[in-house]
């Protein structure tokens, strides 16, 4: 599994977070919204997450644990307890 530098994921937190604020402090301002939503794209790419919620929260253990602990991490995705049932054809 290939991961990225801790660097990129800091600097990239960073800047999701930053325009995070900007985005609460003015809603309205589509310019903002759309760079806010831009680096939440960037940071889900990086982490492999669907949602730019969960790809902050991946950065954020990924930079305070280390390489080992985190790829023994459980993924945070729910799992179905049960595999569905087979249809028969």
């Amino acid at each position: 599994m290939l991961l990225p530098a801790r660097t990129e994921v800091a600097r990239q937190l960073r800047r999701y977070r930053a325009w995070e604020r900007v985005m609460l402090a003015s809603p309205a301002d589509r310019a903002v919204r759309a760079t806010f939503e831009d680096s939440g794209y960037t940071l889900c790419v990086l982490m492999g997450k669907r949602c730019a919620r969960e790809a902050a929260d991946a950065a954020e253990r990924y930079l305070r644990s280390t390489l080992a602990a985190y790829l023994q991490e459980p993924d945070a995705r729910p799992r179905p307890a049960v595999r569905p049932p087979a249809v028969a054809r």
